[in-house]
């Protein structure tokens, strides 16, 4: 058997190459290109800015579904919703939509009639008393001509008897004929006393009258008809909870329910103030359904409050904005939630980046572009502004990449400014007074 011996060199060779393999392989791995995430081209194209918000459709066109006008008079002020048919349901004109609670109208309609025969009572006692005065006057007045009648008598004799007692039968005569004539203006006085308390009672009587009319009404009105025939859609309270059995009615606020158009949607959106000033009557706005998201419609900025609100359980102040739904679409709903795209701002042609690739530092913008296998430090003057994306008017070109993040050692770019900008709003840091002009990157893959 022949044994073969190698030099050392050799050996010594063979344990540096399975040494040095796995080294070898994280060596390649550590030259691997760079995430591409971190790299964005500069996009040449049409740039928008716009405002996204969520809203809430509802109809344009509803018809109110109320509690009795006149509850108010009733004195029904706070109602109750004792059952009302399902939201969504689709009624006839006169179909029964809600019951009111009737207990509270219960005593006041008791009240009412109690009332109604006390001022009753006061009437026929009113007319009585005044039948029996009217008549007892009458009857003095009769007797008061005949005791005329006789002191004239008296006079025309007396023309034979002395100078006094002609005298006292003319006196007579005359007082018997004034008591006459005064009595019967006092009888005229009477009768329009008379007729006064019965105005006065007669008012009441139909006052109490006309009170348990109403309470009646009101009452039977309780049972809330539809107006018109559509899909009933609950009223919203102010702290945005739908009417529904058991909630509360004012007769200041006395819808119950509504019958919307469906042909005629909107969109009511609250921007916060920051955003606010961006949106104007007349944008264009892209419309999606959270319900069906394939889905897209267009619309229009129809209004913008002018005065912001606090909205329940929200710190900011918000503004209402309403968008008209331009397309008519019979599977749109009231209450729907859509997402609202509101184009605020909008160029043609123009180089926009990502907002992250620029940063400022004493008044200049500048970004990272890559250059080859480095990186410069390029000044840009920047435009219109989105919340993702920034215009670029100069110093970059469609066919530029920039970095996202800052490279290693970019305290140590120089600043390439702009041609016109002004000097000294930036100087490059130095290393043992060498500058460097740019950073070896990773190039894209």
């Amino acid at each position: 058997m022949r044994l073969f011996f190698r030099p050392w060199w050799a050996k010594a060779l063979v344990v540096l190459v399975l040494l040095g393999a796995p080294g070898a392989w994280l060596l390649a791995r550590g030259a691997a290109p760079a995430d591409a995430a971190l790299v964005a081209p500069v996009k040449r194209g049409e740039f928008r800015v716009t405002v996204t918000t969520s809203g809430e459709l509802r109809a344009r066109k509803f018809v109110q579904i109320t509690v009795p006008a006149n509850a108010q008079q009733a004195g029904a002020y706070q109602m109750k919703i004792s059952t009302i048919v399902p939201e969504g349901t689709v009624v006839k004109a006169g179909d029964v939509v809600a019951d009111l609670d009737r207990s509270t109208l219960a005593s006041k309609l008791n009240d009412v009639n109690l009332a109604l025969q006390k001022a009753q009572a006061v009437y026929e006692q009113a007319m009585l008393d005044s039948a029996l005065n009217l008549s007892k006057a009458r009857e003095e007045m009769k007797t008061m001509e005949l005791g005329l009648e006789e002191k004239k008598l008296a006079k025309e004799q007396s023309i034979y008897e002395a100078p006094t007692i002609r005298r006292q039968a003319e006196i007579d005569y005359t007082k018997a004929d004034r008591a006459l004539a005064q009595a019967k203006i006092d009888y005229k006085t009477k009768t329009e006393q008379a007729q006064a308390k019965m105005r006065e009672v007669g008012a009441d009587l139909s006052r109490q009258q006309s009170l348990l009319k109403t309470v009646q009404e009101v009452m039977e009105g309780f049972t809330i008809k539809a107006p018109a025939p559509g899909m009933v859609i609950y009223m919203k309270e102010w702290n945005g909870k739908k009417r529904q059995a058991g909630s509360q009615v004012s007769s200041w606020e006395p819808t119950v329910a509504t019958l919307p158009d469906l042909t005629q949607m909107e969109s009511v959106t609250y921007v916060n103030e920051i955003d606010v000033r961006k949106i104007a009557v007349g944008q264009p706005v892209a419309i999606t359904l959270d319900a069906d998201p394939a889905k897209k419609l267009t619309g229009t900025v129809s209004s913008v409050a002018n005065v912001g609100e606090q909205r329940p359980n929200t710190d900011a102040k918000v503004f209402e904005v309403k968008i008209t739904v331009a397309e008519a679409d019979t599977t749109l709903r009231p209450g729907m939630t859509t997402g609202n795209g509101v184009r605020t701002y909008a160029i043609k042609d123009a180089l926009f980046v990502p907002i992250e690739a620029v940063t400022s530092e004493g008044g200049v913008s500048f970004v990272y572009k890559r250059d080859g296998a480095g990186a410069t430090k390029q000044e840009v003057e920047t435009g219109a502004m989105s919340d993702d994306e920034v215009v670029i008017k100069r110093g970059l070109e469609k066919d530029d990449h920039l970095l996202l993040m800052p490279p290693t050692g970019h305290e140590k770019l120089t600043l390439h400014r702009l041609p016109g900008a002004l000097p000294g709003a930036a100087k490059p840091a130095s290393v043992g007074g060498d500058t460097a002009a740019k950073i070896d990157v990773p190039k894209k893959p």
